[in-house]
């Protein structure tokens, strides 16, 4: 009986193992075909997802998302602009005041910027941008980031009850294999967490 219950145990564990792998490559398949999604919906507002900044400037995956929402701006698809992101470390200036200092310098002005300096991980760039649309009185938003990134932000935007679209960065800095296929990885792991532990 006991070796039937240590056969039975590992059985179950493959088992296991088995769902597991097949709901993550699920996902992973998802997360890709969502990064094709694409809106110039004319919205409100676009918020863009924070990124890294180093001596103070803006990281080249920044720059893509920044640019990307100065687009849609001077294309009048939307009126605002929202940039998210705090302090990493060691840094004396918020990433989203680095991002509005770099979009002031493309010409965009300063009366349609806006900005929150608390937020560190993507979903409270989210819950901070809600707080900027409810006090504005903005409804309607286009999410900015890399298209890996679209999947579990657009999930995360619609549970802070965001009436948003995806609008994806037309180009993005993860060309290559490599670095796509981490990004990729990255994205169905928590995405996949998130969705077992119910927060997107």
């Amino acid at each position: 009986m006991f070796s039937t219950f240590k056969i039975n145990k590992k059985r179950l564990l493959s088992v296991f193992g088995l769902i597991v792998g097949l709901y993550f490559s699920a996902n992973l398949i998802r997360i890709y075909n969502f990064s094709f999604q694409y809106s110039e919906t004319k919205s409100d507002v676009a918020i863009v997802l924070g990124a890294s900044t180093k001596n103070n400037e803006v990281s080249p995956i920044f720059k893509e998302r920044i640019n990307h929402s100065i687009y849609l701006y001077e294309s009048k698809i939307v009126t605002k602009i929202i940039f998210t992101g705090g302090y990493g470390k060691g840094q004396n200036i918020s990433d989203s005041e680095l991002a509005k200092k770099y979009a002031l310098k493309k010409g965009i002005p300063s009366k349609d910027i806006l900005i929150e300096k608390k937020s560190r991980f993507t979903i409270e760039n989210l819950i901070q941008a809600k707080i900027i649309m409810d006090s504005c009185n903005l409804v309607s938003a286009l999410i900015v980031s890399d298209p890996l990134h679209m999947k579990r932000s657009i999930a995360l935007a619609k549970n802070q009850h965001i009436e948003c679209k995806s609008s994806p960065t037309k180009t993005t800095m993860y060309k290559s294999f490599g670095p796509k296929t981490k990004s990729l990885f990255y994205e169905a792991l928590f995405f996949s967490l998130g969705q077992l532990t119910g927060k997107n």
